[in-house]
């Protein structure tokens, strides 16, 4: 990977941050365009075009389902219910925190409720790898917090088929709908709704380029979670850091597409000559090494920084969806950076852990936007709700002010609206 001194942060964090294409804009919304107005016929025509298969229906069979079973190991079903399990259990106690609030002020009262959503649309991606896993960190938390309806759209392979840990993980997890497609047409489908699959209230989930574009695109008219994707993976390293320990981390990372965006922030111009010898050593032995390859040369660096605060500074611009500290003393910067997705501490913490099995969500905010969020949670599934009643005694000791105010701001049918009640 490159070696570089950073001098100027906010230059630096702004010249190696990945820049959307245009021509991908130009391509999804065509893509939006021909979902919304030819429905299941355009979705037929994407797939068959992207991914090579003919498809006849968009909807997952029960007998597709129950054959999945028959081509999943024991092993691969315990998994997938530890990681249920676990997951379950952070969302659960984060749902039980969500209790009503009841305020009363001089004869108003104020009552907050939190309702679950009645429809989600989970993206999972599909394609060049299979993320079963990622069914699960959408799913369970919608079915925590008690979403009715919960849809699931993944890629199809040539044959028309989803990877069948996949369908095994929704059987699991309580899907009421799969559907046959991916990419942008996918999108569209949910925000608009075709023949075959009624739109839904909202969308969440990872996804590439093409995804990720669409959903900025349909969040005017379909609620979206965030922008989660390409995967992007900062890891904060010094002199006593094992360089092992970080180009694994690194590839495990990279080797999900070559446009992720994983880089190493370090003092230590020695340790920054060792990693990249490191790596060089490794990387014709690891599989997906074409992957890794082409990630790490195009978007991948080490940035020098001259000072630990310089770190800290360059890390809080990025905001990274991972932020792994194996350092010396990783509690100093982890207490000082509040940007990051998610924040791995210590050496026994690797990201690939939190993909998986460690209680956490993999499904993070990318592109800067951890700076105003967190990882997908029970929270994204339900509404807070807010009931008002006044008496005839509150809005009398509220007129005079509420006079004020509404002819400041030349509003004066506001307060019209209270002294007709007085």
């Amino acid at each position: 990977m490159k070696i570089i001194s950073v001098r100027n942060i906010d230059k630096f964090a702004e010249s190696v941050r990945p820049k959307p294409s245009k021509q991908n804009k130009k391509i999804v919304e065509s893509i939006l365009f021909s979902v919304k107005k030819r429905g299941d016929y355009a979705l037929k025509l994407y797939e068959k075009r992207f991914s090579g298969a003919k498809l006849n229906s968009l909807l997952v069979s029960t007998k597709e389902i129950k054959q999945a079973y028959s081509k999943t190991s024991k092993e691969q079903l315990a998994a997938i219910k530890l990681a249920k399990k676990r997951l379950s259990k952070t969302e659960t106690a984060i749902k039980n925190q969500l209790n009503q609030v009841i305020i009363k002020t001089d004869g108003i009262k104020i009552k907050k409720t939190f309702s679950p959503l009645s429809s989600v649309g989970c993206y999972v991606p599909g394609g060049l790898a299979r993320y079963p896993t990622t069914l699960v960190m959408s799913v369970v938390p919608a079915k925590v917090a008690g979403v009715n309806r919960i849809v699931v759209v993944s890629p199809p392979n040539k044959q028309g088929m989803i990877d069948p840990l996949t369908l095994v993980a929704a059987d699991i997890c309580g899907v009421d709908e799969i559907y046959k497609t991916g990419g942008a047409q996918a999108i569209a489908a949910l925000s608009f709704g075709t023949k075959s699959i009624p739109k839904v209230d909202k969308i969440v989930g990872p996804g590439g380029p093409f995804v990720t574009t669409a959903k900025s695109l349909v969040s005017d008219i379909t609620s979206i979670d965030m922008i989660a994707g390409p995967t992007e993976l900062c890891i904060i390293a010094d002199e006593t850091t094992n360089p092992n320990y970080v180009v694994y981390d690194l590839f495990s990372q990279a080797e999900h597409s070559n446009d992720t965006f994983c880089y190493v922030i370090t003092t230590s111009p020695k340790f920054a000559m060792k990693l990249n010898q490191t790596i060089k050593d490794k990387i014709s032995k690891a599989e997906r090494k074409n992957i890794i390859q082409q990630s790490l040369s195009k978007n991948g660096f080490i940035a020098l920084c001259k000072t630990k605060n310089d770190v800290i500074k360059l890390v809080s611009k990025l905001a990274p969806e991972h932020l792994q500290i194996i350092t010396k003393n990783p509690q100093q910067f982890a207490s000082k950076i509040k940007t990051a997705g998610l924040v791995l501490i210590g050496k026994n913490t690797p990201s690939a852990a939190s993909d998986y099995l460690l209680g956490s969500n993999h499904i993070l905010p990318t592109n800067g936007f951890g700076k105003v969020r967190g990882s997908l949670s029970v929270l994204d599934f339900v509404k807070l709700g807010t009931e008002v009643e006044s008496s005839k005694v509150g809005l009398r000791k509220i007129a005079k002010f509420m006079k004020a105010l509404s002819e400041a701001e030349g509003l004066k049918n506001h307060y019209e609206s209270v002294r007709s009640r007085l």
